[in-house]
């Protein structure tokens, strides 16, 4: 797996905007399909409503940049991945506040009609993390 850090803070800058735009304009989903067990667990376990998603989304910086990566899946190899990790404040199932680590991975879908996101990962990271920015 390749990760590509090969940025300018400015690309990254363009990248953030485009996926908030989306965000804003509710133009995104978070994939939650038998595949993304992970992301089904990690919504429910910190009761994170759709309001809340978005407002956790938008919260997105530059500086939580970490890599891109061709996309592997079979049918979808031109796709780019833009990973973030960002830190939030969130309550857990017994009520109890920790701040928490979301690993975000990004498909930024150009259409002919705009732009269209989809979280292909919003969880806990399961791996060390490197931030480009940081």
């Amino acid at each position: 797996m390749y990760y590509n850090q090969k940025y300018t803070r400015e690309q990254i800058d363009a990248i953030l905007d485009k996926i908030k735009e989306c965000v804003i304009n509710n133009k995104y989903t978070i994939a939650l399909n038998k595949n993304r067990e992970e992301n089904i667990e990690f919504i429910n376990e910190y009761n994170i409503i759709s309001k809340k998603q978005k407002s956790i989304l938008l919260q997105l910086g530059t500086e939580d940049f970490c890599h891109s990566l061709q996309n592997t899946k079979s049918g979808y190899e031109y796709e780019v991945l833009y990973v973030f990790v960002l830190r939030v404040q969130l309550f857990n199932a017994d009520g109890e506040e920790e701040t928490v680590n979301i690993y975000t991975k990004f498909n930024v879908i150009d259409i002919t009609n705009g732009s269209r996101v989809v979280i292909i990962s919003f969880h806990k990271p399961n791996k060390p993390i490197n931030y480009l920015f940081r």
